[in-house]
């Protein structure tokens, strides 16, 4: 997972270029694998209550639609509940941001992803409240385990989904249990996403033999964006490259970051938009 032949950062369409995009649909892997020139398409799943694994980032359906009466009160769908409390049949028939398009199931994106372009899927929630799964953080040996049980049905239906594809496949996720299932249950490279600590990312990275790492913008030194107030000296960068781990960050909006990204030496740039002038 290193940079293009011709030595610039990898392309992934976050959410399928969620910026031009409805965002997680068929309709938005499909324009991000052909016209956009993605050369990875990234997807979040979450479980629906029926089990079945849909393409969805928010837990709620409604998503981050604003107060009635705002100029964004329609919400990211036009139904209702939380995705894993509601059954896959009314999920699968929620549209997507008056988009004609509809939530779809991750077997129905697969499919739209030509072989060349490899798939990133994150393990977003395997049916929980958020705040129980502990996120960000390295885990002790008993909770590793308690999260594991958690994590480990949802994963094995997602990979017996993805597993078997021609095309390159990357599991990530915000929590060291998903990754952990992952590595128990398949040989498929793991990637460890985050937005706090370096330190316990690159731990989280070096248990499981993680192909990657991707942190925030502001987690990259030698850039403008680096937040030393939140990430001290850390150089997230230079450390997993002595490990041998690439470098794929988020998200990336704009012609300026990804030149001074590249610039730092990142490897992916997880972006919102396909127009982005890479270095």
């Amino acid at each position: 997972m290193t940079r293009t032949t011709d030595g610039e950062p990898l392309l992934f369409a976050h959410r399928g270029f969620a910026g031009e995009n409805p965002e997680n649909t068929v309709g938005a892997v499909e324009a991000a694998a052909s016209v956009g020139g993605a050369d990875w398409v990234e997807i979040d799943v979450v479980p629906t209550a029926d089990g079945d694994a849909v393409v969805f980032h928010d837990a709620a359906l409604s998503g981050r639609g604003g107060p009635p009466g705002s100029d964004n009160d329609h919400g990211l769908t036009d139904a209702t509940g939380v995705v894993w409390e509601t059954d896959t049949e009314t999920v699968t028939t929620a549209e997507v941001l008056d988009s004609g398009e509809t939530v779809p199931r991750l077997g129905s994106v697969l499919d739209a992803v030509p072989d060349r372009v490899g798939v990133n899927v994150e393990l977003k929630n395997p049916g929980q409240p958020p705040s129980t799964l502990r996120p960000d953080e390295a885990l002790t040996r008993d909770a590793l385990g308690e999260q594991k049980a958690i994590w480990r049905p949802f994963v094995e239906r997602v990979l017996n989904v993805a597993e078997g594809r021609k095309n390159d496949l990357l599991i990530s996720s915000f929590c060291e249990a998903a990754l952990a299932a992952t590595r128990e249950l398949s040989g498929c490279p793991v990637a460890t996403l985050f937005s706090e600590s370096v330190e316990e990312a690159l731990a989280i990275a070096r248990r499981y033999d993680a192909a990657a790492v991707h942190p925030p913008i502001d987690a990259v030194r030698g850039t403008p964006f680096f937040d030393a107030s939140q990430f001290g000296d850390a150089d997230v960068v230079a450390a997993a490259h002595d490990a041998g781990r690439a470098v794929n960050v988020w998200t990336v909006e704009t012609w300026y970051q990804a030149d001074r990204l590249a610039a730092a030496g990142v490897d992916g740039l997880i972006a919102d938009y396909s127009t982005l002038e890479k270095r």
